[in-house]
């Protein structure tokens, strides 16, 4: 039995997390952590729990939940959970950080897009960017995951097929992206205020977002290409959910039919990815409370330019599921288990 306990555990992230694990025939539950909560009964924060978890909220006590934890889920914000990290990887605990602590390849990089000093800058070494579609060989033998970000996952999974062969001009990416709310977080802001979002769509952080590097790195990596690309992410008037449209220009002309068998061999044997038919293109509808990504694929013949459509749920494939999956892959489980 695998023993997970959950750091920063009031989040959405946090909660998606029980909700999975409680489900998951190979976990047990051991600490939930909040900073904000301790003390008081899990189901106080997340209702939906109540009658299943008797569990309370505890403060975080490295060494204490070291003590029974063979993995610990960092749901933390960005800088709060690095030097926890560094103290779990030290007693020999896994860590499957969902924050952007360890998304990063260095520490300059970190400071520059999170502008805060990160804390345990050897450890950026030791990550090991948690994609199991891209760097499963790499998860099996990691003790600290970063696992990606929302709107990182959609659109690496997206871009991924087209540039290890380099079919595309690796400077002509654009990314044009929209999530739910639960995005950002259960932070106060007038921005996620319900007057201030409900019938209301807007771009936010254009050509400056936190995703956007990590995109490019990861992409990169993947690759063995430099990737250069816009990324312009948006806020719509729902709880959660992303749908990713990723344009690039082709290097040569290719039937769309051709792009879907493409895809289609490239994702053949991952569990998580829907490759559609050609014809049929992705809705969050048809993934939300989900693990899987849909992917479709159609083209601007006219433009020789391929358009990559992906829907994925934001707290699962993009944060809470795919942190389980990496999971299974750390401790030799099945990758699905607890997850379908």
């Amino acid at each position: 039995m695998i023993r997970a306990s959950i750091l920063g555990a009031t989040g959405y992230s946090g909660g998606e997390l029980i909700k999975i694990l409680l489900n998951h025939p190979s976990a047990r539950l051991q600490h939930l952590t909040s900073e904000s909560s301790p003390g008081k009964p899990v189901w106080s924060v997340h209702p939906q729990f109540r009658g299943r978890v008797s569990q309370e909220f505890v403060p975080l006590n490295v060494a204490k939940i070291a003590a029974d934890s063979d993995v610990v889920f960092s749901c933390f914000p960005a800088g709060i959970g690095i030097a926890p990290a560094a103290g779990f990887i030290k007693a020999g605990v896994k860590v499957i950080d969902l924050s952007a602590d360890f998304r990063l390849p260095t520490a300059k990089m970190y400071e520059k897009v999170y502008h805060g000093k990160h804390d345990a800058p050897t450890l950026l070494k030791k990550a090991v960017y948690g994609l199991p579609e891209l760097f499963r060989a790499s998860i099996i033998k990691a003790s600290l995951v970063a696992n990606p970000g929302c709107y990182a996952t959609a659109a690496s999974l997206s871009a991924a097929p087209l540039l290890k062969p380099l079919l595309v001009d690796p400077d002509s990416l654009i990314v044009d992206a929209k999530s739910g709310t639960s995005g950002a977080g259960k932070k106060l802001a007038s921005t996620y205020m319900f007057c201030e979002v409900n019938e209301n769509l807007h771009a936010y952080n254009v050509g400056i977002h936190r995703h956007q590097p990590e995109i490019e790195t990861v992409l990169a990596k993947a690759s063995s290409v430099k990737v250069r690309l816009t990324f312009t992410p948006h806020l719509v008037p729902m709880s959660r959910g992303i749908l990713s449209v990723l344009y690039a220009t082709l290097k040569k002309p290719m039937k769309t039919g051709d792009l879907c068998r493409l895809f289609a061999k490239h994702y053949e044997n991952e569990p998580f990815v829907r490759v559609l038919p050609d014809g049929e293109l992705p809705q969050t509808k048809n993934v939300s409370q989900t693990n899987y990504c849909d992917i479709g694929i159609t083209q601007d013949q006219r433009l020789n330019r391929v358009v990559v459509i992906a829907a994925l749920d934001n707290l699962v494939k993009g944060a809470s599921g795919q942190a389980v999956q990496n999971m299974n892959l750390c401790f030799a489980r099945p990758e699905t288990e607890g997850l379908l």
